[in-house]
């Protein structure tokens, strides 16, 4: 396939949806298009029809073209990464993959402006991030849940307002930050560096104020990561986790246990921020994203020291702090079910504690006036097997 055929296959998918958020090409599917969370068969001329193999392969030859680091990648790993740019129309992630003796492709579609604040109705703690010296800032979440959006959107306001140096190591790069007050150098792994823990190992001979690292994945990057917010440097990242408390434990279930007590003495002292996010859909179409906010405080750095218990946990100390700043995830999924985001479906879907929203829910229709029982027609008898009246 050549390229020219390529880019003339996204326009059509573009055409048929511009907010389309992923582009998956899998055999035995027509070529689908993810919008607002929902999979779709995107109508194409000439049709195609259920993909094949060989449809697959060539999209994927026609996207790492000559790179020979992807086709190690492909083979050692059984996937590699990179991105795609569809001159003057879109910029995509790019992650293909073999699956049942076939190749795969996943095109995540980059937004062509680095988003600011503002635009993503972001909880007002970001502002407070971006005056942050230095330390530990990470955004957690799934795949697809907005983490590299909200970090952009940070570094955007950090570049706005701080005369500093800005490194960024991503895998590919996503958002393109142009020199504002800041300096930004953003470096793309398999073409500036190898691995996020070496690219991370050499920022620190680079003279950088803030590093942006895109995936923390393994014990060594967490560790340099870790030393470079002792050592003065502000560091941002991301994580796989669920919600604030998982991040902890992840983080201290990389080290051996020997070196526990250590690692969560210094995770304590730099850790400022844990924020992590879920979309959700939203009332009236769209998506809406949820956030629980971890604030490092005394309360906190005593449960990263010396590890939760039945009584004190990271997530109720969340849903009492809310004066400085913190919430859980069902405090902000509540908010947006009283503002009429989402529905109450939704909000017991995407919950921590199911129960716990479940009795929020109701209170919030039950001050509407709203019936939240079905239950009717009940009395109390009396000791003579009548009713009282």
């Amino acid at each position: 396939m050549l390229r020219s055929q390529l880019d003339h296959l996204i326009g059509q998918v573009l055409d048929f949806a511009a907010e389309t958020s992923d582009i998956i090409f899998t055999a035995g599917k027509p070529l689908q298009a993810e919008v607002h969370g929902k999979l779709t068969n995107v109508p194409l001329s000439p049709e195609l029809g259920p993909l094949l193999p060989f449809h697959t392969e060539a999209v994927a030859l026609a996207i790492m073209g000559r790179n020979d680091r992807l086709y190690a990648d492909l083979v050692a790993h059984g996937s590699c990464d990179t991105s795609y740019f569809l001159i003057g129309r879109a910029r995509f992630r790019v992650n293909i993959f073999s699956q049942r003796g076939s190749l795969a492709l996943v095109l995540r579609q980059l937004s062509t402006k680095v988003p600011t604040m503002e635009q993503l109705n972001l909880p007002p703690i970001f502002a407070e991030m971006a005056k942050e010296k230095f330390g530990l800032i990470l955004v957690t979440g799934g795949t697809g849940s907005g983490k590299s959006t909200s970090l952009a959107a940070l570094i955007d306001r950090m570049n706005d307002t701080l005369p500093a140096h800005i490194l960024t190591l991503e895998d590919p790069v996503e958002y393109v930050h142009p020199h504002k007050t800041g300096t930004v150098n953003q470096r793309e792994m398999g073409v500036d560096f190898d691995a996020f823990a070496s690219g991370l190992r050499a920022a620190l001979r680079q003279a950088p104020k803030i590093i942006l690292v895109g995936e923390i994945r393994d014990k060594e990057t967490i560790e340099i990561a870790m030393q470079a917010a002792e050592t003065g440097h502000l560091v941002l990242g991301t994580l796989h986790t669920s919600d604030a408390g998982q991040t902890v434990s992840r983080i201290v279930g990389m080290f051996d246990l020997a070196e526990e007590r250590l690692i969560r003495a210094r995770l304590s002292e730099s850790l400022k921020f844990v924020v992590s996010q879920r979309l959700m859909p939203k009332v009236g179409g769209g998506r809406v994203a949820a956030f629980e906010i971890l604030r490092n405080n005394l309360r906190i750095k005593d449960l990263i020291v010396n590890g939760e218990t039945e009584e004190k946990t990271i997530y109720n100390v969340l849903a009492s702090s809310e004066t400085y700043g913190m919430t859980t995830f069902d405090q902000y999924i509540h908010r947006l079910f009283m503002e009429g985001k989402v529905t109450q479906e939704t909000a017991m879907l995407v919950a921590s504690d199911k129960s716990r929203m479940g009795q929020m829910l109701d209170k919030a229709r039950a001050m509407r006036g709203e019936k939240v029982t079905d239950i009717e027609g009940l009395e109390i008898d009396s000791e003579y097997g009548k009713p009282r009246a």
